[in-house]
């Protein structure tokens, strides 16, 4: 709706809702200054619920087979190396994806592509119960593996939808409760559906094989569902959708190449894209490898290693969001040094731990090491993108996707370790890089920021100039397109 402005009388700027549940500041394109968790109105809730609703069951999805590994091992007779191919595949596939959603969140939008994303990687996992080689799980799940595309746009969306104050706590909701996808995706597929299949099909010749080529139908179908509701019961931007707000002259057509270009020639986005590698890319890992790593090293049943990998993903609940709450308390008092240091710590204390985990010999010790392992490495993700809306707030969307892509990147990279090395070795390596990566905050220079040693420390308390409304670059946009 428009109107005219009764102080000016010159004509209101277009904006499809007049009056919001939640506080909102002007100058921040009418982003939300408070997070109601309860709340479910339109524009502002509605996209926070949807952003971590719609990334839980893309990772739901992304992971359904993780679980079931070893029976699909067992049945096309796989040796260890072909079924860490296929969870490589379907870590990697998803970083061109990051890549290539990034950018196109800046031109239309979140919600189209969450829409997209999820119908379409809903498609390949309806198709799980056709696999019957190496090579047929390996393109399933690089396929599947699109889905993990969809946290570009769960943070994008909260980034577009709440101001500073509030913004590396929402952004880190959202991530960690469609996180929780992982841990809930190893109960309820591996401890739950999987033997539930197994009773339904016991007059099969093969109860377990059937159970496992049929299970994932349930996570597609509510995958596809998802999608459609995103798409038909939320907006873009506070003020409405892309398309309306273009139609209208409240927002500018943004270049998505353009809008790359700029997120990628930031060293800002390099640093993070490799300390993200170190905690997104080491809980990728950990789905990938967990039940199968107890089962093997404490010869435990499919069901029981899953109800324990399980618990890695459930810290997500409150550790990613306690990451992103400590970002902004930190930035409260200090201004980016304190987002800095969170961060450094945060990693080093991931690192030092997973060194603990890989020489841990009990059972009862590994879970006890688990759990406050992965504390640390969602409360880092969480971190991580308390920083990310600051470092060119106009290429928000490119820079996301990049540094989401750099989760990617390192669980392709661990996944290889753990391919060829034994188990402790590969732990090994990882827990050292983790601990090396958090030097890099060192580097991390936004300019009007203070950096995390030397340098002028922010105003605190002044109005922060990068997340004012987000405008094209029209130079750039009219280089590109020209």
């Amino acid at each position: 709706m428009s109107g005219t402005d009764v102080a000016t009388g010159a004509p209101a700027e277009w904006k499809k809702y007049q009056e919001y549940s939640l506080d909102v500041d002007p100058d921040q394109d009418d982003r939300a200054t408070e997070i109601k968790l309860c709340n479910f109105s339109r524009p502002h809730m509605r996209a926070f619920h949807f952003s971590w609703i719609g990334f839980f069951i893309a990772f739901f999805i992304w992971f359904a087979i993780a679980p079931l590994l070893s029976e699909i091992q067992d049945t096309l007779d796989l040796d260890k190396k072909e079924v860490w191919t296929s969870s490589i595949v379907g870590v990697g596939g998803t970083i061109f994806m990051r890549f290539l959603l990034g950018p196109f969140c800046d031109k239309i939008g979140p919600r189209v592509l969450f829409t997209f994303v999820l119908c379409f990687a809903s498609i390949p996992t309806v198709c799980t119960g056709f696999v019957n080689s190496a090579t047929s799980l390996a393109v399933l799940r690089l396929f599947i593996g699109t889905a993990g595309g969809t946290f570009v746009m769960c943070q994008y969306w909260t980034s577009r939808m709440f101001t500073k104050q509030v913004v590396g706590t929402a952004n880190a909701l959202v991530g960690g409760w469609g996180n929780l996808g992982g841990g809930v995706t190893q109960l309820v597929m591996g401890s739950a559906l999987f033997p539930l299949f197994k009773e339904i099909f016991k007059n099969e010749p093969d109860p377990a094989e059937t159970a496992w080529r049929w299970v994932s139908i349930v996570p597609a179908v509510v995958a596809f569902a998802i999608g459609l509701l995103i798409f038909f019961y939320s907006d873009d931007a506070p003020k409405g959708n892309y398309n309306e707000m273009k139609k209208n002259g409240a927002m500018s057509d943004v270049s998505a190449a353009a809008s790359f270009r700029t997120g990628a020639l930031n060293l800002n986005t390099w640093f993070l894209f490799k300390q993200y590698a170190c905690c997104f890319g080491v809980e990728l890992t950990m789905n990938n490898t967990a039940a199968l790593y107890f089962k093997e090293k404490f010869s435990l049943t499919t069901e029981e290693a899953a109800a324990i990998a399980s618990i890695f993903g459930w810290m997500n609940l409150f550790a990613r969001g306690a990451g992103g709450f400590l970002s902004d308390k930190a930035n409260a008092r200090m201004g980016m040094r304190g987002r800095l240091w969170t961060q450094t710590i945060l990693l080093a204390c991931e690192g030092a731990l997973v060194l603990v985990f890989a020489n841990t010999g009990s059972l009862t010790g590994a879970i006890v090491v688990m759990v406050f392992f992965s504390l640390f490495v969602q409360a880092a993700e969480g971190s991580s993108y308390g920083i990310v809306p600051y470092v060119d707030p106009p290429a928000t969307g490119a820079i996301a996707g990049i540094i989401g892509a750099g989760g990617n990147t390192g669980a392709v990279a661990f996944g290889m370790g753990f391919r060829q090395l034994d188990y402790k070795d590969a732990f090994i390596i990882m827990g050292a890089v983790i601990c090396a990566s958090s030097v890099l905050s060192v580097f991390i220079c936004i300019p009007g920021s203070s950096r995390m040693i030397g340098g002028e420390a922010d105003d605190v308390g002044a109005k922060d100039p990068t997340l004012s409304v987000p405008q094209p670059d029209t130079e750039k946009t009219q280089d590109v397109n020209a």
